[in-house]
C-alpha cells in the first residue's frame, strides 16, 4: 500500500513538473510536493518524538539544497527540449556534462546529509533516511526518463 501511495504521488508529480517551465510553476510544484514528501517521510521514518524533532530539523535543511538540485534538473530537461531538433555536439556535450554534474552533486548532497542525519539520531535511522531518497530518486528518475525522448527518436516520428 505505502509503495503504490508513493508511485502514484511521484508520478503525478512528475508529470506536473515536466509540464511546468515557469519559476512560480516551480515553487507551487516543489512547495506542493515538498509537504507531500514529509509527510510521506515522517510515516517512513517512524521517529520517536525527540529523534522526530532532531530528525526533521535536518531533514527540512536537506530539502532546501535537495529543491535547488530539482530546479536545476528542470533547467537542464528545459534546455534540452528546447534544442532538441537543433542539438550540436557542443550543445549535448553542455546538456551531458550538466546532468552529470547535478547527479554527482545530488549524491554528494544526500552523503552530507546521511551524516548529519546519523549524528542526530543513528546510523540505522540515518540509512533510513538514505533509502527513502534514494527510492523516490529512482522514481523520479524513472519518470522523467519515460517521458523525456531519446536523442533522435522523435526524428523518426516526422517521417
Amino acid at each position: 500500500m505505502k509503495k503504490l501511495f508513493l508511485v502514484v504521488l511521484l508520478s503525478t508529480t512528475v508529470a506536473t513538473f515536466a509540464q511546468s517551465t515557469t519559476k512560480e510553476e516551480l515553487d507551487i510544484i516543489q512547495g506542493v510536493y515538498g509537504k507531500s514528501k514529509k509527510e510521506l517521510a515522517v510515516a517512513f521514518m517512524n521517529l520517536s518524538e525527540p529523534q522526530n524533532a532532531a530528525f526533521f530539523k535536518v531533514y527540512d535543511a536537506y530539502e532546501l539544497e535537495r529543491k535547488a538540485l530539482g530546479a536545476k534538473k528542470v533547467e537542464i530537461i528545459e534546455s534540452y527540449a528546447k534544442d532538441y531538433y537543433t542539438l550540436t555536439d557542443e550543445s549535448a556535450d553542455v546538456l551531458a556534462k550538466a546532468t552529470l554534474k547535478n547527479n554527482a552533486d545530488f549524491e554528494k548532497l544526500l552523503s552530507k546529509y546521511y551524516g548529519k542525519a546519523k549524528k542526530e539520531v543513528g546510523a540505522i535511522n540515518a540509512a533510513k533516511f538514505m533509502q527513502f531518497e534514494i527510492y523516490l530518486q529512482t522514481a523520479v528518475r524513472s519518470e522523467i526518463q519515460e517521458a523525456v525522448p531519446f536523442i533522435g527518436e522523435l526524428d523518426k516520428t516526422k517521417k
